[in-house]
């Protein structure tokens, strides 16, 4: 059984910084993918910043490009998010994914099939 668990968030003034933290747990050999989406109230789930988990490649949303950056630790099978220079705007519910097949785009939240169960970020001006 797969499982994913987020940990790290919490309430940051503006320009602060946040690490969060996602275990993987289960078949995690086979997750080709990983990624982090956020999620305001009243807006959609957007992708945040994704992980080829095998080579290593980033892709990062051009809102966050600059202070945010992902990064793996195969041999804990966890990803991370590095937040920097936090903003207001950044206050969601962040969710870790994970997908054996990414057939789709990485900043759409079908392509994934796992999902982690969120941790907050709430940043204070």
């Amino acid at each position: 059984q797969v499982q994913l668990v987020e940990s790290g968030g919490g309430s940051v003034q503006a320009g602060g910084s946040l690490r969060l933290s996602c275990a993987a747990s289960g078949y995690t050999y086979s997750f080709k993918y990983m990624a982090w989406f956020r999620q305001a109230p009243g807006k959609e789930r957007e992708g945040v910043a994704g992980i080829y988990t095998s080579l290593g490649v980033t892709s990062v949303a051009d809102s966050v490009k600059g202070r945010f950056t992902i990064s793996q630790d195969n041999a804990k099978n966890s990803v991370y998010l590095q937040m920097n220079s936090l903003k207001p705007e950044d206050t969601a519910m962040y969710y870790c994914a994970a997908t054996s097949a990414p057939k789709g785009q990485w900043y759409r939240p079908e392509t994934f099939a796992y999902w982690g169960q969120g941790t907050q970020v709430t940043v204070s001006l």
